[in-house]
This record gives structure tokens, sequence and C-alpha cells, in this order.
């Protein structure tokens, strides 16, 4: 009798399972040691119940069963190590873009800044809720690399790489930020490094590597053909959220984005297509003093100019280019099933 595949749901909870086992058990050796050490690894099982799609343990998983992987348990540690990396990349990003909330929670640097006020102490409450949402983040990138003890050479490469390719994403959007960079090939270098790989593409090599080593030469190529271009379409529906999310449902305050002045592809094809007074109304993205009138004038241009049709039409495209490229992989059945429906949820999805 042939089992049911499991759903995203159930990879989510078998990863969250793991998880928690991890932190529960740090949590209790560290506040043994001393009670203060309680709350930082409690604060990285905050941000992972407040939510979360789970997306990047779905992909290494299936990356694993379509290489014909036997250890399920290995691919859901793997997802588990991802996972902690975004929470990671997250505790970091929240204190570089100085925001207030995440999942609809108070973030952590905001958390730790409220208690320093709280109890009085010493030096700048701003400086140490950053402080200690940085170090917490690094707990969880320890955490992450632990959980891949014992991966093949080939596996442990992908996982380097994909670290690699975090950060060097998340310093051209921090740069692209700051210079307000609105060219279209820089915005997208910046999509593809700063989440578009290390959600899909190295995901899936991760789970292959971990699966089939061996299979190196011709698993590579072949799953970068799906999971670049929907990468890309998967950061670029992240950005129309960005920019139009309501905050209800994304968790972030409406038109976010633009008030940092993020290089998107969305904002850089406005600009190209915008007249000489739309500009003047782009020109305001990334300002300090965008309030929600603007907001709602600088989303306006946006419709109005094109742009928005035209992300959505590039978004289908990549969406329908990374499907038919599975047609040249070697995977087994379910797994290329399972993909192509993640590559529907990630490009069509609303948080």
């Amino acid at each position: 009798m042939t089992t049911a595949p499991p759903t995203l749901l159930d990879i989510a909870r078998r990863v969250e399972t793991r998880i928690d086992e991890v932190l529960r058990a740090e949590e209790a050796r560290w506040s043994e040691f001393d009670s203060d050490l309680a709350s930082p690894v409690a604060e990285i099982r905050r941000l992972i119940s407040a939510g979360g799609k789970r997306l990047r343990p779905a992909f290494c998983f299936w990356g694993h069963e379509g290489a014909d992987g036997a250890d399920e348990q290995r691919a859901i540690d793997a997802g588990a190590a991802l996972e902690l990396l975004h929470v990671f990349a997250l505790f970091h990003d929240d204190v570089m873009d100085g925001s207030t909330s995440r999942r609809g929670e108070p973030v952590t640097h905001v958390v730790f800044a409220d208690e320093h006020r709280a109890a009085r102490s010493s030096g700048e409450a701003r400086r140490y809720g950053e402080g200690v949402a940085i170090l917490v983040g690094d707990l969880a990138f320890v955490y992450s690399d632990r959980l891949l003890d014992g991966a093949s050479d080939r596996a442990r490469s992908i996982w380097h790489e994909l670290r690699i390719e975090l950060n060097v994403g998340q310093i051209l959007d921090l740069v692209g930020s700051a210079r307000h960079e609105r060219r279209r090939h820089k915005a997208e270098r910046i999509c593809r490094y700063k989440s578009g790989k290390y959600t899909i593409e190295r995901p899936l090599h991760l789970g292959a590597m971990l699966a089939a080593p061996e299979r190196h030469d011709e698993l590579i190529p072949r799953l970068s053909a799906y999971g670049l271009p929907l990468g890309d379409a998967f950061q670029m529906r992240d950005d129309v959220m960005g920019a139009f999310g309501e905050s209800s449902v994304t968790g972030k305050p409406v038109g976010d984005d633009l008030r940092e002045g993020k290089p998107t592809p969305l904002l850089a094809i406005a600009v190209e297509r915008a007249t000489e007074a739309q500009h003047a109304i782009l020109d305001r993205v990334g300002r300090d003093d965008l309030d929600a009138d603007h907001v709602r004038r600088v989303q306006d241009v946006i419709v109005e100019c094109g742009a928005l049709e035209q992300m959505e039409a590039t978004i289908t495209r990549l969406a329908d280019e990374a499907v038919a490229a599975l047609d040249h992989v070697d995977l087994s059945g379910r797994a290329r099933g399972e993909l192509v429906a993640l590559a529907e949820f990630v490009t069509r999805r609303q948080t």
C-alpha cells in the first residue's frame, strides 16, 4: 500500500518538534548555569512559534525525497537547521531595518529594550536591546550548524555556500537601500541573493546532497533550473506584499518596504516607466517622512504606470519556467508533484 506524501503542514510540524527539542534542552542547560541565560534561548522559540511557512524545510525535504533519500530524519534535521538559519537572519534583519513588529509580534530588540527601561538598567536601552537581539541571532546560527553534524562533504559545501550567499545578499540589500538603488539589474541581483537562492535553490540542493552526493553533477544544475526562477518569483511576490500587503495579513506595517527604501525589481520597473510627475512621488521612497498618505500615493504610481501588472506577469512567467524545468530532472514521482504544488503556493501566497 502506498502511503500519502507528507503535506507542507506535516513537514512543518516535524521540523518545529525537532527545533523545540533542541531549544528546550539548551534552555534547561543554560538556565541551570545562570538564570539570565534562559530568556535568550526562549526568544528563539518565541519567534519560531509566532509563525512562518517553513518553506525552506519543505524544499529541502522534497529535494531529499526526489533523490531517493531513505533517511527522512536527516532531511527533517536539515529542515530544522534551515529554519534556525532563517530566524538568525530575521533577528539581525529587524535590527538593521529598525523594525518594530514581526509576524504580528514585537521584535526581539524592542522586547529587550523595553525590559531594560522597565528595570531602569544602566546604559542606553536601544543599544542593549539590539545587542541582545544580535547575540540571540548568533545563537540560532550556531544551533542551525550543529543540526548538520555528520552531513556529507557535498552537503556541507552547499550549506556553507548557502550561508555565504545569504549574507552577501543582506549586504547588497543594506547598501542598496542606503544608496536608493533603483537600477533593475541590481534590484534583481539583490532579490536573488537575499532570499531567492536560500529559500528554494539551495535547500533543494542540500536535501539532494544529503541523499545522493554521488549525483552532484547530474542533480545540481537541473535543480537550479527549477530553483532559481522560482526563487526569483518567490521574492518578487514578497516584494509585492511588502509594498501593498495589509499588516493584519503580513504581520508588518503597510508599505514597510517603501518606508525602508528597499531596492526591489517592482520599484525599479516603476522608476523606468514613471512620468516626470510620478518620479517626484517615487523619489520619496526610503525617506523618513514617508507617511501613510505618501505610501498610498507611491502605491498608486506603481499601479498606474503598469509596474505592478508587469511584475505579476513576470512572476507567472518565472513560475511556469520553473515547473517546465522539472521535466528534465530525474526525481521520484511524488517529489515532482509536490514541487509543482509548491511552485503554485509560493507565487500566489498572500502572507
